[in-house]
């Protein structure tokens, strides 16, 4: 999944950020860590609904409805418009449930934002991932089963390991702090309770 993220990272956060900035009043430099913050809740999210609603065919069908691959040419406007969101929901519906509100917390407390800015990251970056997602499986023509694969890369079934190592380098090479809360949401989120 780091490699995933990664190839997300590469292709899409400067423009990302850019618009993050421009809209939400961010500081450059923290925008440009959003991506890494806040794509693992949104893959690992797709992993849970995966293991415990409807494996492959569930992560297929929360592309195909809230993933679409055409948002990746209108980034600023998807950004815009959940700047302007007045009820924005971290929550993702049931893809991160309590979760997404205490990784939004986190992000408030780490990057220093206002708790109602916060709160429009993980639905202003979502579309975005998952649409870079299902750009992915449409572009090497993956059906549900291999974009399964790619949320877990290793196949262990566990999601922290695959994106710890890019989580904590990539967020403490500039402020140590800022990983470890966000670690400490995956780890909630995907705490097995089966």
């Amino acid at each position: 999944m780091a490699n995933l993220i990664e190839e997300i990272m590469e292709s899409l956060n400067p423009e990302v950020s850019k618009h993050l900035s421009a809209n939400m009043g961010l500081r450059e430099k923290d925008a440009m860590q959003m991506i890494p913050a806040v794509a693992p809740l949104i893959l690992g999210g797709l992993k849970r609904q995966m293991e415990q609603h409807g494996g492959a065919d569930r992560v297929d069908h929360i592309l195909n409805k809230y993933g679409r691959a055409d948002v990746l040419g209108r980034i600023g406007n998807e950004i815009g418009a959940r700047a302007n969101d007045e009820n924005p929901d971290p929550r993702l519906g049931g893809l991160l449930g309590e979760s997404g509100v205490r990784a939004s917390d986190t992000l408030s407390k780490q990057f220093n934002l206002d708790p109602g800015i916060a709160m429009k990251i993980i639905p202003a970056l979502a579309p975005i991932i998952l649409g870079a997602l299902s750009h992915k499986r449409d572009k090497a023509g993956l059906g549900a089963n291999g974009i399964a694969s790619l949320i877990d890369q290793d196949g262990d079934g566990e999601i922290l390991d695959d994106v710890a190592d890019f989580l904590l380098n990539g967020l403490s090479s500039s402020d140590p702090g800022k990983s470890s809360g966000l670690m400490g949401v995956l780890g909630a989120l995907f705490s097995r309770r089966k």
